[in-house]
């Protein structure tokens, strides 16, 4: 694959995923947490929505590089984004990605006081790219126990790009 088939199947990942884990730096280390991906293909970007008072915006704001993590187990597909992040205050950019499951969390609406916009800008991506199904790899575990080969799962490939 060229590397622009490769940026587009990260963007088709993380479309496809959607909720992610998102890894900020606090004073005790580092800190997890899953967040609903709204990416921006065109722009580059990914926003989250968030409260404007939750922990990640002082974790931000001192240390703005986050990592985020997909996972499309169907696809055998890992990636692993490195970004800047900050945060804002965009109420038409809120309306523009709000979903009506927000309002779950802000039933005022994305106009909200307490509603903000996590913006990511990837700098680097990383995928690994399974070769085998479940099914497949079982089957290979199994038939390699009783014949004493390597298991053959096909090739993994681990491609890292820049944004």
């Amino acid at each position: 694959m060229n590397e622009k088939s490769e940026i587009g199947r990260v963007w088709d990942i993380i479309e496809k995923v959607g909720v992610c884990m998102l890894t900020t730096r606090f004073a005790g280390g580092l800190r997890a947490r899953p967040l609903e991906a709204r990416p921006d293909r065109e722009a580059g970007l990914i926003y989250f929505v968030t409260g404007l008072h939750s922990p990640k915006e002082d974790e931000i704001a001192s240390a703005p590089d986050v990592g985020l993590v997909f996972i499309d187990p169907d696809d055998k597909a890992y990636l692993s984004i490195t970004g800047r992040a900050s945060i804002l205050r965009d109420v038409e950019k809120t309306k523009a990605v709000w979903r009506k499951t927000d309002e779950v969390w802000w039933p005022d609406g994305p106009a909200s006081p307490d509603v903000s916009l996590l913006r990511i800008e990837p700098v680097t991506a990383e995928l690994w790219d399974g070769p085998a199904s479940a099914a497949v790899t079982a089957f290979e575990f199994v038939k390699a126990r009783l014949t004493g080969q390597e298991p053959k799962l096909g090739q993994n490939r681990k491609t890292t790009l820049k944004m």
